[in-house]
């Protein structure tokens, strides 16, 4: 079977067309998890949710 994994990507359409099943939407090409100009609070808060998101992704499959 593998290691399952999430993908946190920038153009979740290309993820999609080559078969990622676990995709994560990320911030923008340059900083995919974080937007450097937000001030640390805020960038650490997307940060956050979106690793938290990746996990869930990869618990919510394993479930099926």
């Amino acid at each position: 079977m593998g290691i399952p994994t999430a993908h946190i990507a920038t153009v979740t359409p290309i993820s999609k067309s080559v078969g990622a099943v676990r995709i994560v939407g990320a911030v923008a090409i340059p900083y995919p998890v974080g937007q450097p100009g937000e001030g640390k609070d805020k960038e650490d808060t997307l940060r956050e949710n979106i690793v938290d998101k990746a996990l869930h992704s990869l618990t919510e499959l394993n479930k099926e």
